[in-house]
Formats: C-alpha cells, structure tokens, sequence
C-alpha cells in the first residue's frame, strides 16, 4: 500500500464529487448527508496538517498546493451550506467563512491548523457521524495487514523506504515522520485506507471490512511514537484520572491529534498518551462510554444469533453483555445513579429471561432497543463533567451507609449477645471476623487491580455465594435465638449451660460469620469508592466516608445502648427476628448475584424490584426467599411449641 498525503488537488475533489453523486439523489438524502459532511471534515483534516507546505511566514512556497488549500476551503463552505439547516449551520458557515480569509491572507500555519481543527469540531457536533471501531483495535491484525499491504513501499517501520516506493511521484508518506504525525488523527488515517487517493498510486482499501481498516490505522498511528514514550503514556494513563476522563469513548480517541492534546496536557505528555493509547486503545473501552459501548456490541450479536434461532449463543452474548460491557462501569454509574444503574440491571435480565422462556424475536429486540436508550443516558451521566465534590461526597456517604448497615446489624447482634451472656471473653473471636474480612477485602481488591484481572463474573460469584452462606447461617443463628428466647428459665440457663454452649468451636463459629457477612460488602464497597476516587474530589470522597462511618457509629452504639435495657427472653426474640429478615435478605440477593454470573437460570415477574430487601423479581430469587421464609415459620413455630410444653412441664 501506498499513500500520499500531501498531493493531488483538483483529482482528490473529483473523486470525492463522484462519490457524493452516486450517494446521492431523493431516495438516499440522508446518507447524502452523512457523506457531505464526512467529505467535510476530510478536508478540514487535510487542510490542518498540509497549508504548512504552502505558505511559511506569509509567504506561499508552493502555489500548486496553496491553489489547493484556497480550493478545499471553498468546497468545506459549499458542503456546509449544503448540509440541512440547523441553529449551529450560520456559527458553522462563519467559521468556514473565516478559514477562508485566513488561507487567503497567507497567516501562519499553527492558525490555520488550530481554525480547521475546531471547525471539524464543530462540525461533528452538530451533525453526528460515527468515526470509531465497534470494538478495541487488534494490532496483531494490523500489523499483518500492514506487512501483506503497506510495507513494500512504506517499509517496515513506516520511514517510506519500502523496496516499492523507489520512482514512486509523489512518494508515500513516512508514517514516521514525527511533525507530520503530530497533526494527524487515526480517524484521517482510516479515511485514506477507505477512500485511498486518486491520482496517486494509493488505491482504496474499502473491500476490507471495517474492523481491519480501523486496526490498520491503529498500527500506522504509532509509527512516529516510541515505545520509551508508550511506557511513559501508561503511568500517565494510570495515575491522572484527570487524563483518563479526556477519552470517555473510541470516538474521541480516534478524533484527537497529538497537537490538540499538547495545548492541553503539553507536548512531552501528549506524545506519550498517544503513543500508549494507539498501542493500547482497550484501555479506552473499559471505561464509561467505550464499555457501554461493548455492552451494545454484544446484544446486538446477541439479537443476531436469537434471530437465527441460536438461543444458547444470545445467552451466551447477553450475559457477556452485562459482564464485559455494564459491570465494569457499574461502580461508577452506581455512585453517580443508582436508580439508573438498577433500571439497567433489570432490564438486562429481562432480555436474558426473554432468552431464556423463547420470547418472540420483536420481544427481545424492544427490550435491547429500550436498553440503547437507556445506555446513552448512563453514558450522560458518566461524562467527566457530571462530577462535582457534592455528588462525589454524596455517593462516598450512601455508598459505604448502604452496603455497610446489613454487616453492623450481624455483627452488633452477635456482641450485644456476648455481652448479655456475660461471655466478653469471647469477643476477641468477633473483632477479630470483622477486621479479618476488612484486610482481606482490601487484599482482594489490591490483587484484583494491580496483579490479575478478575472478570464481573467473578465478582458477582464472590457475591452470590457469599450472600447465600450468609443467609444459611443467619437461618441457624435466627432459630437458635428464637428458641432460646422461648425458655422461661433463661438466667438459670445462661449461668449454667451458656459456658458450654460457647466452646472454643463456637467461638470459631461466629468469627467466621462476622467474617462472611463483612467480607461480602467489603470488596464492592472499595470498587465503589474506587470508581469515585478515580474521577477527583479525593477530599469529598473521604468527608462521605467519614460522615457514614459517624452514621454507622451511632448505630451501633444505638442498638448496643438498646440491647442493654431489654430482658434477656425480648432480646433474644428481636435478634432471632433481625436474623430472620437479614437471612430473607441475603437469600434473594444471592440467588440474584449468582444469576448475574451466569450460575443459574433467570426467569423475570412482572413485580417491582425492592433491593433493600433483596427481592429481584425473579422465579429463582422469589423462590428462595419463600423458601427461607418457610423454613423460618416452621422453626419459630417448633419453638414456640416446645416453649409452651416446656413451661406446662
């Protein structure tokens, strides 16, 4: 492959003038359009990165290409002016207008390059068109594109001494030539591989599918870029959240030029960000907008397949779709809407349950339809400037206050317990439960980020399992409780038996249970704070923190404080109650976290999703939770039996 970016005029806008003719006509308007202003920013692009060998210090060094430039301006305003009115076409026709006279008036070429970058800017804002990959860019397969197409001639490490390129007029273009690169966008690299330029000996490229041209521009992109400067780009990349928020999604990555991103950043920071992001451009989907943009990828795979009659294959898909594509940006949507990231939760599962009962094909495809809508408002509320110190302060504090509530009300019970008892001494065994689940969520979340990479489903299965050991032990726990609290003889009990009731083996017992419900908060709760962390306002986030620890502080001490002044046989019976709710709970939240992992089946109800007491408004998730109500009547009702032959006795 070869290619020329600083020729041919008058051939290029022929051929461009073609192709909007044969995509045109009254039948095809609206793809007329898109190619109009496609065309339009092509030439924008063109002229920011070529006036330079036109015209230096207001003088013109070439007038074949100065020609040129005064051309092309004059086709990006006809092409503008050509595009369907809207209240941005005057601001955009006085822009055009203004390049125009700034071309003609011979100024500099850093003003003529910043001017046609904003007005394509501007262009691509009022009229929307898609100039990113659907997916991550593989490189592995642009670089064996690029060794089969484009080494002969622009040589193996893009310097334009490819054993073709010799008598080749114009010569190809060295891809690593670093001024040069500075001005380019993978987007205007990609643009040449599809359209290729006429009167020169690069042909077009669009018979390769989409994917191969946007992996082919990715590898030509990082020719002039070092891999020292890649390696400094990455510990950028992870450490500046403020840079990380500069590219939400693919599209912004493949519409920013070095130059661009240096009169923000600054040039040594800019060449390294673009050196590791066009190496590395996954990095970008697994934040808000590139992962939501997985999420949609993969239903719509997931329609395909259901529609030709696939359904293990649209399972499959849909459930990547929630675990490659929602649930990385869960955390982040759950701090900033939890109301629209439980919206999102339940509608996916919806779409897997009309999967899963073989709903008809127009079912599923309204359900993904109404979950696209659905993402583009996660991906507003996502954007870098919907973060402010109150909204960071305020989802530290209802974070940590939500997930933390369900683990204090288990572990005050069981040191309220201890201390009625008069058995203090086995306190140690509680802490110690609860500080080990601290360290061991941490530790957790540490080798989950910085040293493997643990997938969603993983995480939900942590989760699901956790929650259901939880609730199998709060339904022993409840009902021992309730038993106790049944006995008219409790102080004799208690002074008599209670030592031998907690043995070192109970004691064990309940650390593992302080252990099992803290833990399963923990390693959320982080990725939570985390997702705020990353996005600033580090201060508020720790006053959210703080203010919920206060909260959950004064629970505590509240119910510990409560617990005190209650007789013995009431405590009991309120804590055998909690245990009892709390196990309920769980149960419904387990069964909902193991079916987002994909371990069990999910068939919906149409019923209101109440998260605060674990129901999900499934066949499974409702089942276990009437299942554990059940099997809690029957052993309250067993111990009431026995209290009441006990005490005729």
């Amino acid at each position: 492959m070869t290619t020329v970016l600083n020729a041919v005029g008058r051939a290029i806008s022929g051929l461009m003038i073609v192709i909007l003719v044969l995509a045109g006509g009254a039948g095809v308007a609206t793809a007329q359009e898109a190619s109009s202003s496609q065309t339009a920013w092509r030439l924008l692009d063109y002229l920011s990165v070529d006036y330079a060998g036109a015209v230096k210090d207001g003088k013109v060094i070439s007038p074949s290409e100065y020609a040129e430039m005064n051309e092309f301006a004059g086709q990006v305003r006809e092409r503008i002016a050509g595009l369907p009115a809207t209240k941005a076409q005057p601001d955009l026709l006085a822009k055009a207008e203004s390049l125009q006279a700034t071309i003609a008036a011979k100024q500099e070429p850093t003003v003529v390059s910043a001017k046609a970058h904003a007005l394509a800017n501007d262009l691509l804002a009022a009229y929307p068109t898609p100039l990113a990959p659907k997916r991550a860019p593989d490189l592995a397969r642009g670089a064996a594109l690029y060794a089969e197409n484009c080494a002969a001639c622009h040589g193996e490490t893009g310097k334009a001494d490819g054993p073709n390129a010799v008598g080749l007029d114009p010569p190809p273009i060295a891809f690593a030539d670093a001024e040069r690169a500075r001005q380019r966008s993978v987007f205007g690299l990609y643009q040449v591989i599809q359209q290729g330029l006429d009167g020169t000996a690069m042909a077009s490229y669009a018979h390769l599918p989409s994917d191969d041209r946007w992996d082919l521009a990715f590898y030509v992109g990082r020719f002039a870029f070092s891999d020292a400067e890649a390696a400094a780009g990455e510990k950028i990349w992870n450490e500046d959240a403020a840079v990380r928020a500069r590219f939400p999604d693919l599209q912004t990555l493949t519409q920013t030029t070095p130059a661009a991103l240096a009169t923000a950043v600054g040039e040594t920071k800019a060449r390294a960000l673009t050196a590791y992001l066009r190496r590395h451009p996954e990095v970008v989907t697994r934040s808000g907008g590139g992962s939501l943009d997985v999420a949609r990828q993969k239903l719509a795979a997931s329609l395909k397949a259901y529609e030709a009659g696939d359904r293990k294959a649209a399972a499959d898909l849909a459930l990547a779709a929630y675990l490659d594509g929602f649930e990385p940006v869960e955390p982040s949507l759950g701090a900033r809407d939890p109301a629209l990231m439980r919206r999102i939760e339940g509608a996916m599962g919806d779409v897997r349950g009309a999967i899963g009962k073989a709903a008809p094909a127009s079912e599923v495809r309204a359900q993904i339809a109404r979950l696209d809508a659905l993402f583009a408002a996660a991906g507003r509320a996502l954007a870098p400037e919907k973060a402010s110190g109150l909204s960071s302060f305020a989802g530290a504090f209802t974070i940590l206050l939500r997930e933390g509530l369900e683990a204090l009300l288990i572990v005050v019970a069981m040191i309220a317990f201890l201390r009625k008892a008069e058995r203090t001494d086995v306190l140690p065994y509680v802490h110690g439960g609860w500080i080990a689940a601290l360290a061991a969520g941490g530790l957790t979340w540490a080798v989950a980020t910085f040293f493997i990479s643990i997938g969603g489903a993983s995480r939900e299965m942590t989760e699901g399992f956790g929650s259901v050991i939880a609730a199998a032990v709060l339904i022993s726990v409840g009902l021992w409780m309730h038993g106790k609290a049944q006995a008219d003889a409790w102080q004799v009990y208690i002074r008599e038996k209670l030592s031998h009731a907690l043995s070192k083996q109970s004691a064990w017992f309940l650390f593992l249970l302080a252990f099992v419900v803290v833990y399963r908060e923990v390693f959320e709760t982080i990725l939570f704070l985390t997702a705020l962390w990353t996005q600033g306002g580090a201060g508020a986030v720790l006053a959210g923190v703080g203010c919920a620890v206060v909260v959950l502080a004064a629970i505590a001490w509240a119910m510990l404080r409560f617990s005190k002044r209650l007789p013995i046989g009431k405590f009991f019976e309120y804590s055998a109650i909690l245990m009892a709710i709390l196990a309920v709970v769980l149960a419904g939240k387990g069964v909902a976290g193991l079916q987002e992992a994909g371990l069990l089946d999910l068939h919906p109800l149409a019923l209101p999703r109440v998260e605060l007491l674990g129901f999900f408004p499934t066949i499974e998730g409702v089942a276990a939770q009437a299942m554990t109500i059940a099997i809690l009547v029957v052993g309250f009702f067993w111990n009431r039996s026995g209290g009441r032959k006990d005490a005729a006795a």
